[in-house]
C-alpha cells in the first residue's frame, strides 16, 4: 500500500489556522464559560485544577473553537523523575517549574484540521510568560496524561512532546492516599527551555528559577530574644530523657524548634524540620543552645533522625501544657467569650483531632480522637479542659446531644450554640416553631394586658426536645447556666439533686485515649498536635439550638 496522502486545507480551515488567535481567560465569566464546556464535554466531566493554573481558549472571530487548562505538575511520577534525574528532594523543591495540561478539549461542532496542534503551539510559546506574570516564576517544563482508550496523543506528537510511557494505574484520593484504578494512562512531556532537564538537575537553578526554591522552604525569622522566651519555659518542664554525654542539641531547643517551623507553615514532618532548621541563622543556633562541632568550629544543625527520636519520645500532654502556659504568659490570659470546638482529620498523621479555639483563632487545647470512635467523646474531654464560665461554646451538628449540652451548662457553667440538622426531627420542628415568623397587630398589641403587665411569652415546646436521651426528663436546659429560674431572674441557685444524678455516666476518664498507645501510634499523635493542629470554623448553616 501506498502512503497515506494528505488532504490539502479548504480556504477556510487555512484562515481559522491564520486568523484564530490564543486568548489568556482572566474575567470570572471567561472562567466560568471554561469550566462549564469542559464538564458538558470533556470526557472526564470534571475541571479540578491542582495548585497553580491557568485557563486559555482559541478564538476565531469571537467564537471559542478550544478551551485548555493547565495546572501544577503530579506530586510524584517516576517515568518523569527518571526522565529529568533529579533527587527526590530536587522534585519536592523544584517541581513548581512544572507544568499539567490537565484539560484540551475542542468544542463541539468546531473540529478543524491541524486545529489542536496551532492552539497547542500558541500556548507553549506563551505559556512560561504568562505563568511568570500570574505566579511570579516560569516553566521549564510541561507534562500531561492521555487516556488510550479515548486517544493515542497524535496532538501531543506532531507539537514536539515526547511519550515516556505510562503511569502505575494509581489515583489520587483523599486524605493523602492512593486507590487503584486499573486504566493506566499515556505520559507525555516537553521541555519549554532548552536543556530544561539538565538544569533541573543541577546542583544550583539558574537565578531567575533560584526564587521557586526559596518559596519552598521557609526561613526561621524569629529573634533571638524571642526564642529565649520560649526556650526558658521549655527548659522549665520538659525533661531531657537522653544521655547528657556527647548531647549536641537540648531536647528544649529542639521542640523550641518544632514549634518556630509549625509557625511558619512546616506541617510534614521531620524531613522538612530538617530543611527548615538548615535556614537558621548562627545566632538563632546558640539561642537554640545547640553546641559547636568540635572540628569546624560551626554550630551543628540537626537531622532527620533527631527530630524522628525526640517526636517519638517526648510527652505530647505535657508539651501542650508547656506551651499554653508560655502562650498565656506572652499573650495574657484568653479575653474571648467564645469557645469553638470542632474536629479535624490529620492527612499526614494519619489521627484525628479535635480543637478548641477562640473566635480570634487562639488555640486553647486538643485531644486525640480514639480509635473506633467518633469526635464526641473527644469533644466532651476537651471542654472538661477548659474554663467555660460565662463563655459560649459553638459545635457542629455532631456534638447536638443532651450530654454535651448538659456538661457545657451544667459542670462548664456556659452556654452554647448549636447546629440543628433535619437527623434530628423532632427538635429542628419545635426550633421552627419557635423561631417561626409571627403576624404583629399594633392595636391588638395595646390591648394585651399580659404585655402590659410585663409578662413574658410562654415558649412553643422544649427546643432541648428530641435530643438523644430527652425524653423523660425536665427542661432545665432552657434556664440559665446559673440555675436561675424563669420565675425567679433576680435569684441564683445551683442545680438540683436530680440534675446532678441525672447522667452519671457522662464523665468520661481522665485517662488520655492514648495512654497505651504503641511507640509508632504516640509518634503519629504528636507528630499531629505539633505539626498540624488546625483550626475549626464555627457552624453556618442550620437551624442553631441557643442557651439564652
Amino acid at each position: 500500500m501506498g502512503k497515506h496522502k494528505r488532504r490539502e486545507l479548504s480556504a477556510d480551515e487555512q484562515h481559522i489556522l491564520e486568523q484564530g488567535h490564543l486568548q489568556l481567560l482572566t474575567r470570572p465569566e471567561q472562567l466560568a464559560r471554561c469550566d462549564q464546556a469542559i464538564i458538558a464535554h470533556h470526557y472526564l466531566h470534571d475541571v479540578t485544577l491542582v495548585g497553580e493554573h491557568l485557563r486559555y481558549a482559541f478564538v476565531y472571530r469571537g467564537q471559542w473553537l478550544a478551551v485548555a487548562t493547565w495546572s501544577s505538575a503530579a506530586f510524584h511520577l517516576k517515568d518523569r523523575d527518571q526522565f529529568i534525574g533529579w533527587t527526590s528532594e530536587q522534585c519536592r523543591r523544584r517541581l513548581p517549574l512544572l507544568a499539567n495540561n490537565s484539560r484540551l478539549l475542542v468544542l463541539p461542532g468546531c473540529h478543524s484540521p491541524n486545529l489542536i496542534s496551532r492552539f497547542m503551539k500558541l500556548m507553549l510559546a506563551q505559556l512560561s510568560d504568562d505563568w511568570q506574570r500570574r505566579w511570579g516564576h516560569p516553566i521549564a517544563l510541561v507534562e500531561t496524561f492521555v487516556d488510550p482508550r479515548y486517544y493515542q496523543g497524535t496532538a501531543y506528537k506532531v507539537s514536539g512532546w515526547c511519550h515516556l510511557g505510562k503511569t502505575a494505574g494509581w489515583k489520587r484520593d483523599a486524605d493523602d492516599f492512593y486507590q487503584k484504578n486499573d486504566a493506566p494512562k499515556q505520559i507525555w512531556i516537553r521541555e519549554l527551555v532548552k536543556k530544561a532537564c539538565a538544569k533541573l538537575r543541577a546542583p544550583q537553578l539558574p537565578p531567575d528559577w533560584a526564587k521557586v526554591e526559596e518559596a519552598r522552604s521557609p526561613r526561621c525569622t524569629a529573634k533571638a530574644q524571642q526564642i529565649r522566651s520560649l526556650m526558658e519555659a521549655l527548659e522549665e518542664d520538659v525533661p531531657e530523657f537522653r544521655r547528657a554525654q556527647g548531647l549536641a542539641y537540648p531536647v528544649a531547643g529542639l521542640i523550641c524548634l518544632i514549634v518556630m517551623a509549625n509557625a511558619q507553615g512546616v506541617v510534614r514532618g521531620p524531613t522538612d524540620l530538617a530543611l527548615y532548621a538548615d535556614t537558621l541563622s548562627p545566632g538563632q543556633l546558640r539561642a537554640l543552645k545547640f553546641r559547636r562541632d568540635p572540628h569546624t568550629g560551626a554550630v551543628r544543625r540537626p537531622k532527620k533522625t533527631v527530630f524522628t527520636t525526640v517526636l517519638s519520645a517526648v510527652d505530647d500532654d505535657l508539651m501542650e501544657r508547656v506551651l499554653l502556659r508560655w502562650q498565656a504568659q506572652i499573650l495574657g490570659p484568653p479575653q474571648d467569650q467564645i469557645v469553638v470546638v470542632d474536629g479535624k482529620k490529620v492527612r499526614h498523621a494519619g489521627v484525628e483531632m479535635v480543637n478548641a479555639v477562640d473566635s480570634e483563632g487562639r488555640f486553647l487545647g486538643s485531644v486525640v480522637t480514639p480509635s473506633k470512635t467518633n469526635e464526641i467523646p473527644a469533644a466532651r474531654l476537651v471542654l472538661r479542659q477548659q474554663d467555660l464560665v460565662d463563655k459560649i461554646v459553638l459545635t457542629d451538628a455532631l456534638h447536638t446531644n443532651d450530654e454535651t449540652a448538659r456538661q457545657i451548662l451544667f459542670e462548664g457553667g456556659g452556654d452554647y450554640l448549636m447546629t440543628v440538622k433535619g437527623n434530628q426531627p423532632t427538635l429542628y420542628q419545635n426550633l421552627e416553631k419557635l423561631f417561626a415568623k409571627q403576624s404583629f397587630s399594633p392595636s391588638a398589641d395595646a390591648q394585651d394586658q399580659g404585655a402590659a403587665a410585663g409578662t413574658q411569652p410562654q415558649p412553643i415546646g422544649d427546643p432541648m426536645l428530641g435530643m438523644p436521651g430527652s425524653h423523660s426528663r425536665p427542661s432545665g436546659l432552657s434556664g440559665s447556666s446559673l440555675g436561675r429560674s424563669p420565675g425567679d431572674p433576680g435569684q441564683a441557685q445551683g442545680p438540683s439533686d436530680q440534675e446532678k444524678e441525672m447522667d452519671p455516666g457522662s464523665r468520661l476518664s481522665g485517662q488520655q485515649p492514648h495512654a497505651a498507645a504503641t511507640p509508632s501510634q504516640r509518634n503519629a499523635f504528636t507528630q499531629a498536635r505539633l505539626l498540624d493542629r488546625g483550626k475549626p470554623t464555627p457552624p453556618l448553616s442550620g437551624h442553631h439550638a441557643a442557651r439564652g
